[in-house]
């Protein structure tokens, strides 16, 4: 029986796009779990952030710490968020660097959803006289790779596969060439970052090294088993980061001031949130983003669903959602209504 990647290669080649699927989505699922499976990313975007003071700027405005500039190219990638005064999100960030320096500045990727708010922020926020940003979202495209392979086909393909952070290649893409990441706070996996024109010649490349088209279906899938919410699916401004559990992966406790910290101080050491982030697990029973779950009277909201996916690694239905905090984790609750199906809720990741 032909592999993934053999079927794969006999596809006809072509620009890549953001796609559901490329025709077989069992098979793209099975690339991505035995093989590597490229996906091409449209839910992340990536901004420049340059100046005279651009670490000095963004460490007020970013949760976590910054990342040191890189040596000979290489650097460590950090996840943080961005938040308002009180405290939601505006959306969760990684920030790298795009270059040796402050000419080239740092790179923050994040939520497409989200670009229009951050920009709003920043420029309320950012003082242009020590750092600017610009939005890089016409001219860099995001691809991943996900599978055991993948960190070999990167490494043919583009001459390095990070074990963590980041390696920037022929300049990185403001110069024509590559940023190669280790993924953070994903599905293991390597995100490589290339100018909008070099997008097919990265994507026939990786192709030809093996790895196979995956759609955003099956990235989605591979999310909801990890546990790892996205921003605009699983979190939006309504969010605190509390409430995602996100602030042991995505804030330095013991850097200075930023906007939004007062409020995470607070419920860190004297209050609570009332939602929880939660794995979910619905068996057979259809569920879909939205679904509200009910203590098993019926008489009671105790939950609801924001990630759905058709899992084959747990051969059921699962999905993400929030649950009050006094639903302690394992625990039952009820799809719909008091009659509903059981649905099975654990910690997330």
């Amino acid at each position: 029986m032909e592999s993934p990647a053999a079927r794969a290669r006999q596809r006809p080649r072509g620009t890549p796009g953001a796609r559901r699927h490329y025709g077989d989505p069992a098979g793209e699922y099975r690339a991505a779990v035995e093989e590597c499976g490229v996906v091409a990313r449209d839910d992340r975007r990536l901004l420049r952030v340059h100046g005279r003071a651009p670490v000095q700027m963004l460490d007020g405005i970013v949760t976590s710490r910054m990342p040191d500039p890189p040596v000979e190219g290489r650097g460590d990638g950090v996840y943080g968020t961005i938040l308002t005064a009180r405290g939601r999100l505006v959306t969760d960030v990684v920030t790298l660097w795009l270059g040796a320096g402050q000419e080239e500045g740092l790179g923050l990727s994040i939520a497409e959803t989200a670009h229009e708010a951050v920009q709003a922020h920043f420029r309320r926020f950012l003082p242009p006289r020590l750092a600017r940003f610009e939005d890089l979202g016409d001219s860099t495209r995001l691809v991943t790779l996900v599978g055991p392979d993948a960190g070999e086909t990167v490494a043919a393909a583009f001459g390095a596969a990070p074990e963590s952070g980041f390696a920037l290649l022929g300049g990185g893409p403001l110069a024509g060439g590559a940023l190669v990441a280790r993924g953070v706070r994903q599905v293991p996996s390597w995100d490589v970052w290339v100018g909008a024109d070099a997008l097919s010649g990265a994507w026939e490349r990786l192709r030809e090294h093996g790895a196979v088209p995956v759609g955003s279906g099956v990235w989605h899938t591979l999310r909801v088993e990890a546990g790892f919410p996205r921003f605009g699916t699983d979190m939006d401004d309504g969010t605190i980061p509390v409430e995602a559990g996100l602030v042991d992966v995505a804030f330095d406790h013991d850097k200075g001031c930023y906007t939004g910290q007062e409020v995470i101080v607070r419920i860190r050491h004297r209050g609570r949130v009332n939602w929880h982030l939660r794995a979910l697990r619905f068996g057979s029973s259809p569920a879909r983003p939205g679904a509200e779950l009910f203590d098993a009277a019926g008489t009671k909201v105790r939950g609801r669903v924001t990630s759905v996916a058709d899992s084959p690694r747990f051969g059921q239905v699962i999905g993400l959602g929030y649950v009050r905090r006094e639903v302690e984790p394992p625990a039952t609750l009820t799809l719909g209504s008091g009659e509903g199906a059981e649905v099975g809720v654990e910690a997330s990741s």
